[in-house]
């Protein structure tokens, strides 16, 4: 299991700046057809929500590789916001 852990961690590492670059060109294909400051803004929006969506993907590949959480049961990660919530509910449990 902890094998296919971190080869999914290596897949979510390796898929957030993909899908990142994959939007840039196509955004710059986009506004290199239509030079206007509608598609300016429109892309612009794009790329501006994107941005955190594809860090936090590396985020959860780079915690699903190191496994730095593995220890800590399932019931302690429900209904918690932080990490830190979620280690304290642990030492509850």
């Amino acid at each position: 299991m902890n094998t296919l852990k971190r080869s999914a961690g290596i897949i979510w590492m390796l898929l957030g700046p993909l899908m990142l670059g994959f939007l840039l060109r196509t955004a710059a294909r986009e506004i290199s057809r239509n030079d206007t400051t509608d598609t300016w803004i429109q892309w612009g929006v794009f790329i501006t929500i994107f941005v955190p969506i594809a860090v936090g993907l590396v985020l959860f590949g780079w915690f699903a590789f190191k496994g730095e959480y593995d220890h800590l049961p399932e019931q302690a990660f429900l209904m918690c916001g932080p990490i830190e919530e979620v280690v304290e509910k642990a030492k509850s449990l």
